[in-house]
């Protein structure tokens, strides 16, 4: 588990590397004293909506935590195929959310209605892969409707993310896992952090 001081750090280092990169042009990784390797999601929203502006990140621990930090800060704000580039006039409107991920779980089902009970809201997050289809939600996505998704729409919206059918849960041959994440975020774009 990491500290809301190191929420603190992660968060000032997704800032400064996109900061940089408006300066450099190119992404210079910096040492870290994060090198457990670990998955992790940055998101990028602006400010004070809430509109998400980008969201890219590692699902599996194949990277030391740092260096995938910074690497999904470009992404998110760079890369994100939803979304023009971020342009430097907007670093002030933004804030930075980062979700450090558990290891994804194979979820064992006899029948896949079990996903129903097996899953819970605001705490997992999901992978569906069935075949070369794949897609990832996090676990406050559902959180963020009115009214909140339950555990059928997450889902159903899971699969839509992987560019299946909604039903497609149901599907023996559909993969299912399950993540949770530590979420820290910023307040407001001068950096104060609240994690979730």
């Amino acid at each position: 588990m990491l500290s809301e001081e190191d929420g603190k750090k992660l968060i000032k280092l997704a800032r400064q590397t996109v900061e940089d990169y408006f300066k450099n042009k190119e992404l210079v990784l910096k040492k870290t004293e994060y090198n457990k390797k670990n998955g992790i999601f940055v998101s990028i929203h602006m400010y004070p909506d809430h509109e998400l502006r980008g969201c890219i990140g590692y699902p599996y621990p194949d990277l030391k935590l740092g260096e995938a930090l910074q690497r999904a800060s470009i992404s998110a704000a760079f890369q994100d195929p939803r979304f023009p580039s971020l342009k430097e006039d907007e670093f002030n409107s933004i804030v930075f959310e980062i979700s450090v991920l558990t290891e994804p779980e194979l979820i064992v089902v006899k029948n896949p209605k079990e996903y129903l009970k097996k899953i819970e809201i605001g705490k997992d997050g999901l992978i569906t892969e069935h075949g070369f289809y794949k897609g990832l939600l996090l676990p406050q996505v559902p959180l963020e409707f009115e009214p909140k998704w339950g555990v059928e729409t997450f889902l159903e919206q899971t699969c839509m993310k992987s560019g299946l059918l909604p039903d497609m849960w149901l599907d023996p041959r559909t993969k299912i896992y399950k993540f949770q994440a530590q979420i820290f975020k910023e307040k407001n774009p001068r950096g104060e952090i609240i994690q979730t």
